[in-house]
């Protein structure tokens, strides 16, 4: 730029000044008066200030009903803190000190205590724990260098001229949105938000005393633990929260890039994952992991830290010892080729074998709703078989949402529609025109069979007709208590199943249930409470009429949940399935669905592979 040309500029700001000096004059006031209001919060986040305590009263709408917490933040030094989370139901304390962190859970009247040293990279440290706690796939992380500035200034001038925000000067707050604002008062040491129906208020004082050492609770039962695995289980647990809560552009939108390796491919497939996977049990497991290492350890975050965190406040019991003792009465039940292809898995991810079998067998105590029709009720008399997910979008699982094809040594080819990191099957169809899918009742607890997901793998590989599947559960020890529908394509049949670890029972097309109403002819269906009767009324209204776009309806809200995390359409007698996944806004049945075929699929695999299998596409 010449120094003409720099010269205009600068007269030309010159002029709108004195054209416009009340305006500029109103933004620089309302920025200096934002960022005095600021100070304190920011001297706080960026560490400017070593010690102070944060009080918080938080009141939210959840699920309709309304939440009140407590909060309370005293940070003492660079190494030690107090930490208390208070709700009605639940409530969490955690004591960090330079030597020791306990967690403790008050209304269970437990502690888990760890001492000595910390993992290197996710530790409770206060010194530069925003960056552990936010990482780069959270949109949060654009404001994060914001914060660790320390400017208050740099703060105020993006919130007023980048985000728009404004000083209201008849409420003394700062706006927004229509719904949304926050009030500074006591020179920027409380500050008031509201957005929509949740308000929180924040105080901010000194620290009133010295931090005490990690003492003991004798009225509470103490578990001592390594310190690396609390403070890895809290950082990890809090990081994947805000992930799911403010899930940036990795998450969002990630970069479909295919990815070939010894055994394997990942696709993208109009915009969805699909992993081709053959070979050994070993072969298939690593491949797994070389494909899909960052979406299964979202996957392995989600299930493992958040949900593990929730689940051990709200419970008392911690959650990873949850499942491993779950594993140790299932694992004699589980097949070794699984076992071993879970191994091959782990080795490949860099986890350990004992973590990744046990995450394995995490409970499926899905909602979900199914149907299969077929005959009078189609237009072709072809058989269509519904499959809702409605479970746990709340914790990302959509981001590790991943279509299996799987060509094993030996075994039926299959589609497994699944998430990275996890082997078993809920939702699944072979090359033999088999498919599946369950929804969860009760009877949490109930370990000593095969689990759930693995007699469904195992049915996609070992059974070729209906009569194989029904007999597979029939002989197999069972957990819990879970519900199916299962259909065979090439026979056009179809059966709803109730099964317990003490009963089964097959519901035929056309039969009444006192759990499912008056029988539908060349139907079943299976869901729950309201959502069974407009699942039926549906399948009534649209008798006869029903084909691949009518069965997808079908599916939609509100028979599938707000929860919805994957809804799948199989058409058996074609190899043909239709799969839609979650996103971070909306439930699978708001999503496009992609078509994928599975006999195709299968062909583009190595001629030796698939050669090798029990079935296969041209079968």
């Amino acid at each position: 730029m010449n120094i003409s040309v720099r010269r205009r500029i600068f007269l030309g700001a010159c002029l709108v000044a004195l054209l416009m000096p009340s305006h500029a004059r109103t933004a620089d006031n309302d920025q200096s008066r934002l960022a005095n209001d600021l100070r304190p919060l920011i001297a706080c986040l960026s560490g400017q200030q070593t010690t102070f305590t944060i009080t918080a009263k938080i009141d939210a709408q959840i699920d309709g009903s309304s939440h009140h917490i407590d909060a309370k933040l005293i940070r003492y030094s660079d190494d030690s803190f107090d930490l208390d989370l208070t709700h009605p139901d639940y409530a969490v304390q955690l004591r960090r000190r330079a030597d020791a962190t306990a967690m403790i859970l008050p209304l269970h009247k437990m502690v888990y205590v760890g001492r000595g040293e910390t993992d290197v990279n996710d530790h409770l440290t206060p010194t530069g724990i925003t960056k552990r706690l936010i990482s780069p796939a959270s949109s949060i992380a654009t404001y994060v260098p914001l914060l660790q500035s320390g400017d208050p200034n740099t703060v105020a001038l993006i919130l007023t001229g980048l985000l728009k925000v404004q000083f209201d000067a008849q409420a003394s707050s700062w706006k927004i949105t229509d719904k949304s604002s926050f009030q500074f008062s006591e020179a920027g040491k409380t500050i008031d938000v509201r957005v929509d129906a949740t308000r929180v208020q924040l105080a901010i004082t000194d620290v009133a005393a010295e931090a005490n050492p990690i003492g003991s609770w004798p009225e509470m039962q103490v578990v001592e633990l390594e310190r690396s695995e609390i403070e890895r289980q809290l950082v990890r647990g809090v990081r994947r929260a805000f992930e799911v809560l403010a899930p940036g552009p990795r998450l969002t939108s990630p970069t479909q890039t295919a990815k070939k390796v010894e055994h394997g491919e990942l696709r993208w497939i109009e915009g969805q994952r699909v992993a081709l996977l053959h070979g050994t049990p070993e072969q298939i497991g690593k491949a797994h992991g070389e494909l899909l290492k960052q979406e299964a350890m979202r996957c392995i975050d989600s299930v493992l830290y958040s949900f593990g965190t929730v689940q051990t406040i709200r419970t008392g019991r911690w959650f990873r010892h949850e499942l491993a003792d779950a594993y140790a009465r299932l694992a004699p039940h589980i097949p070794e080729r699984h076992k071993a292809e879970t191994r091959a898995m782990a080795d490949s991810l860099g986890l350990e074998n004992e973590l990744a079998q046990t995450l394995n067998v995490f409970p499926e105590l899905f909602h979900c709703s199914g149907f299969a029709v077929y005959g009078n009720a189609t237009v072709d008399g072809k058989l269509y078989h519904g499959r809702v997910l409605d479970y746990m979008t709340t914790i990302g699982l959509q981001d590790a949402a991943t279509t299996f094809v799987v060509a094993p040594t030996g075994q039926n080819a299959f589609a497994n529609v699944g998430y990275a990191g996890f082997i078993g099957s809920v939702s699944g169809m072979n090359a033999n025109g088999i498919s599946l899918g369950e929804m969860g009742g009760r009877g949490e607890g109930q370990w000593d069979g095969v689990p759930m997901a693995t007699l469904m793998r195992r049915a996609l590989e070992e059974c070729s007709t209906l009569e194989e599947v029904m007999t597979l559960w029939t002989n197999s020890p069972r957990t819990c208590e879970y519900y199916y529908v299962f259909a065979d394509g090439k026979t056009n049949r179809a059966v709803g199943v109730s099964a317990t670890p003490d009963s089964i029972q097959f519901v035929q097309p056309g039969q009444a249930h006192e759990l499912l109403g008056p029988g539908i002819a060349d139907a079943v269906v299976l869901s729950a409470g309201s959502r069974l009767e407009i699942l039926r009324d549906r399948v009534t209204q649209r008798y006869g009429q029903i084909d691949a776009n009518v069965a997808q309806w079908l599916m939609s809200r509100p028979v599938a949940m707000q929860s919805n995390l994957h809804n799948v359409l199989f058409v058996p007698a074609d190899g043909v399935l239709y799969v839609a996944n979650a996103s971070h806004d909306k439930p699978a049945a708001e999503r496009p669905y992609v078509r994928l075929e599975l006999k195709e699929l299968l062909k583009t695999l190595p001629a030796t592979s698939v050669e090798s299998t029990v079935a296969t596409a041209g079968d």
